[in-house]
Formats: structure tokens, sequence, C-alpha cells
């Protein structure tokens, strides 16, 4: 349980530091299309760093707890890219059956 908690304020602090820039200002180079580019970074980063803590695991090198903490972070943040394709999806078929 401590896990999802940890890992669902990251994704919460991931998701302020995403929003922080665009608040700036419009003309700052964000928009959405940046924010998402830098949230499928940062999504890529959470995954390599559990496969990285997996590997170390299995050589000795780290513990099971950093693994499960990884793993759990890595579930959590692919959970939260699916949803938002999901909701991409859905608005795209939404407006494409809208009438002309």
């Amino acid at each position: 349980m401590t896990g999802i908690a940890l890992g669902a304020a990251a994704a919460y602090r991931a998701a302020q530091a995403l929003t922080q820039p665009a608040q700036a200002g419009v003309g700052s180079g964000g928009g959405f299309g940046a924010a998402l580019g830098r949230a499928l970074e940062q999504a890529v980063d959470i995954g390599l760093s559990a496969d990285v803590a997996s590997t170390r695991a299995l050589t000795g090198e780290g513990s099971v707890t950093d693994v499960v903490m990884a793993v759990s972070r890595a579930e959590l943040t692919l959970q939260t890219a699916v949803a938002v394709r999901d909701r991409v999806v859905a608005a795209y078929q939404e407006i494409a059956r809208m009438p002309i």
C-alpha cells in the first residue's frame, strides 16, 4: 500500500512539474504538445529506472524493496498513460462524429 501511495505522490509531483511551465505564459514554448512530450519522456525514464532497479536486484546490488517501488511507479505511470490515451481517442471520435 505504501508503494502505491508513493507512486501516486510521484505522479502528482510530475503532473505539477508539467503544469508549472505552462502557467508561466503561453509564449514560453509550452503548449499541449510540449507537455505531452515531456510526460512521455518522463514515462520512459520511469520505465528505464524500473529496469535498472530490477537488474541491480538480480545482480545482488539492489534490494527487493527498491524493485517493488520502481515497478509500482512504472505500473502507475503506464496506467496513467493508457487512461490519457483513451481520453484522447474518445475526444477524437466525438469530434469526428460532429456534423459539419
